[in-house]
C-alpha cells in the first residue's frame, strides 16, 4: 500500500496549527516532485502536448510563484530579478535540466517551509497587497494560495505525462477520445 497523502499523515511537529494546511500541501508538493526524478525524462520535461506547457514550465513556475507569493506575504515588493524570472519561466523551463529545475523546486519549497516554521500567528490576518494591481489579501490567503497552488501544477503535471506517454495506437485512448469528442453526423 502507498503512503496516504501528507494531509492524513497528522500533525508536522514544529509547524503552528494554524498553518498545517499549508505545511501538509506543501510537503505534499515536495513528495510528488521527488518522485518525478525517476518518473519523467529530461524530453518528458521539455514536451508541450497540443501547446499545453511543458512539465518543466510547471516545475519553473512553482518555484518562481512560491517566491513570488513568500514575497508579497513578507510585505516586500518583487525584485528585478524575480520579475525577470517570471518573465522568462518558458524560458527557463527549456534551458535548465530536469534535475536542475528539480533541485531549484524542491529548495525553494524547502525555504517555504522553513518559513511557515516561523510565522508570527499575530501576523496572519495583516493585510497584503498582491501584484501590479495591488489586489487585497491578507498574510494567511498568500501562504495557503502559495501553498495549494504548486499542488494543482503537480496535477497538470500527471496529465501532461499521461497525454505524452499515451501511444498513438492504443485503442483504449482512440475509444476514449471518440466518447469525448464524437464526429459530426
Amino acid at each position: 500500500m502507498s503512503q496516504p497523502e501528507a494531509w492524513l499523515l497528522g500533525r508536522v511537529e514544529g509547524f503552528p496549527d494554524a498553518l498545517m494546511p499549508a505545511v501538509h500541501s506543501l510537503t505534499q508538493a515536495r513528495r510528488e516532485l521527488v518522485a518525478l526524478r525517476d518518473a519523467a525524462s529530461t524530453t518528458d520535461c521539455l514536451a508541450t502536448p497540443g501547446g499545453a506547457a511543458s512539465v518543466g514550465f510547471h516545475i519553473a513556475h512553482i518555484t518562481g510563484s512560491l517566491d513570488r507569493l513568500f514575497t508579497y506575504a513578507r510585505d516586500e515588493p518583487l525584485s528585478p530579478d524575480q520579475l525577470d524570472y517570471l518573465s522568462r519561466e518558458a524560458e527557463i523551463a527549456r534551458a535548465l535540466s530536469k534535475d536542475e529545475l528539480l533541485d531549484a523546486a524542491l529548495q525553494r519549497v524547502d525555504v517555504c517551509l522553513e518559513t511557515l516554521r516561523n510565522v508570527p500567528r499575530d501576523l496572519l490576518l495583516e493585510p497584503r497587497r498582491v501584484g501590479r494591481d495591488r489586489l487585497p489579501s491578507n498574510v494567511i490567503g498568500l501562504l495557503f494560495h502559495a501553498a495549494e497552488h504548486p499542488t494543482m501544477h503537480v496535477g497538470q503535471i500527471r496529465t501532461t505525462l499521461k497525454i505524452i506517454r499515451s501511444p498513438e495506437d492504443d485503442t483504449r485512448a482512440i475509444d476514449r477520445r471518440r466518447r469525448l469528442y464524437p464526429p459530426n453526423s
